[in-house]
């Protein structure tokens, strides 16, 4: 097969020697080199403009990265051909970490410890254990999945929210936001981003949190409404926010959220693709369409995601 790499953000010096090495029968092309619309597989993470319009042989779109809004909202995208999210290992594994440090943070007020030792203040907030803490997730697909059998086998209490019912062992799973979100002491965004899900996290929804939690948002910047957070901030309604993604990045020098006392901000970080450990779940969704199977984690375009 012919497979065609294209990204604005990874490097395809780091995956060729690995996709060569699992494809070893296959014929791989770097944007702009299309092979002359020649093209059976793309393997695309914020793709190049128009870049669809010349590949009229593609039978499938892999994404390199879990999130695709980006691929299903190009008005070029061909219809009838199949979008696969990427499931990595790897990027499970690291957006595990990161929500646990940032529980841990907020929990532990090590994110006011630092404050204390900037001032000088040798003083001490009252500890808790993990099991005074409900976390609430929003979205309990794979990355929901893992983090909350993280953080059970920390002793914290885990509430879920999803869209369709869905069963975890010692998690509290609902379809009703409100009620996830009421007994939510830190609150954990990783939803994919859909016009159902933008501007999920509000002042409503905020002001149904226990006082003095935290936000963590892992997913998509639009998920969180900026200025109804801060408010809640300010307010002290919350007592931190960890953000790791925005609707403009890099975020602005501009931007209100890098002073904010009671916000963390990191560049996107939260999990990044590892091509060692995602090359082969790409391999076998290849593999798959070379047998004439359907691809594995195919898009609902209904869904959006």
């Amino acid at each position: 097969m012919n497979i065609l790499f294209a990204s604005t953000k990874e490097q395809p010096e780091f995956w060729f020697p690995l996709l060569q090495k699992a494809l070893p029968q296959d014929r791989f092309f770097a944007w702009p080199d299309t092979n002359g619309g020649d093209i059976d597989v793309a393997l695309v993470a914020t793709h190049p403009g128009g870049m669809f319009s010349g590949l009229a042989r593609l039978k499938l779109i892999q994404s390199l990265w879990m999130g695709v809004e980006n691929i299903v909202g190009d008005p070029e995208l061909p219809r009838g051909v199949p979008v696969a999210r990427l499931i990595d290992p790897g990027m499970v594994a690291a957006m595990g970490e990161t929500v646990i440090a940032q529980v841990l943070d907020w929990h532990r007020h090590f994110w006011c410890y630092r404050q204390f030792q900037h001032d000088r203040v040798w003083k001490r907030r009252r500890q808790y254990l993990a099991s005074d803490r409900t976390i609430g997730l929003l979205g309990l697909g794979e990355l929901g999945g893992s983090v909350a059998a993280k953080l059970r086998a920390l002793e914290f209490n885990v509430a879920g929210w999803s869209r369709r019912p869905k069963k975890l062992e010692a998690v509290f799973c609902s379809t009703d936001l409100e009620q996830v979100v009421r007994r939510s002491d830190a609150l954990v965004c990783l939803l994919p981003l859909t016009g159902k899900t933008q501007g999920i996290i509000n002042s409503r929804m905020l002001s149904l949190m226990p006082k003095d939690g935290c936000v963590i948002n892992v997913a998509r910047g639009a998920h969180v409404v900026i200025p109804d957070l801060l408010a809640a901030l300010d307010s002290g309604q919350l007592a931190r926010a960890y953000l790791d993604v925005f609707e403009t990045e890099p975020l602005p020098a501009d931007s209100p959220l890098w002073s904010h006392p009671g916000v963390t901000v990191t560049p996107h970080i939260a999990a990044l693709t590892e091509p060692r450990t995602s090359v082969g779940k790409i391999a076998q969704n290849i593999e798959r369409l070379r047998r004439g199977e359907a691809p594995l984690n195919t898009v609902d375009f209904a869904a959006g995601y």
